[in-house]
């Protein structure tokens, strides 16, 4: 159908502009915006647990960095067993399944190596769970990828062997949580987990 008015003519091209707006508006808003409270990649939940010698003793890990963002910084003081917690859905209740999920970037440096438990709702406590190895970078800021294949992940005899396989964590996963027996000088700056984007809860 030929549009045979000037009126005709402007109508259309006002709508395509607004579509055109409204779309830009709506894939702007899906890019991962922080929250707003003090986040990183939308993580609010970055936590001293208050389990062996660490710098803060317990609570929040993050501090600002530069005018708008947010880092996580963390030292593990002793040559024994600390722990961090990172809740994935913002709250303790929350669980993300990330079954479909091919891994996670973090960009994190660290003194010394260390590990990270995928901890699963159902079998949230103890330390006899799946664990991958976190490298030291030696002090230097990077950016790495960590995988969920089962091969990458193993258990630490000194903590247990879980009693269920690693599926089992991925599809009702809490939290990871960041575990070490060695003094550590831990910063993390970034963390997306491939296929999933954390809730902003306040």
């Amino acid at each position: 159908m030929r549009l045979k008015s000037t009126f005709g003519r402007v109508a259309v091209i006002a709508c395509a502009v607004l579509f055109t707006l409204s779309s830009t508006a709506v894939a702007h808003a899906s890019r991962g915006r922080e929250c707003a409270t003090p986040s990183i990649d939308r993580y609010q939940q970055w936590i001293a647990s208050g389990e062996g010698a660490t710098e803060p003793a317990t609570g929040s890990i993050l501090v600002p960095q530069g005018r708008h963002g947010h880092t996580a910084k963390i030292k593990f003081l002793a040559d024994d067993w600390a722990v961090m917690v990172l809740w994935l859905g913002n709250r303790f209740e929350a669980q993300a399944d990330l079954s479909d999920s091919r891994g996670f970037w973090m960009t994190y440096r660290a003194t010394n190596d260390l590990y990270v438990q995928l901890r699963p709702a159902e079998f949230w406590s103890g330390g006899d769970k799946w664990v991958t190895k976190i490298p030291s970078t030696g002090g230097r800021l990077v950016k790495r990828f960590f995988s969920f294949k089962t091969k990458n992940w193993t258990y630490l005899p000194a903590l247990g062997k879980p009693a269920y396989p690693l599926a089992d964590a991925l599809d009702d996963a809490r939290g990871l949580v960041f575990v070490g027996n060695t003094k550590n000088d831990l910063e993390f700056r970034g963390l997306e987990i491939d296929g999933y984007r954390p809730p902003c809860v306040h």
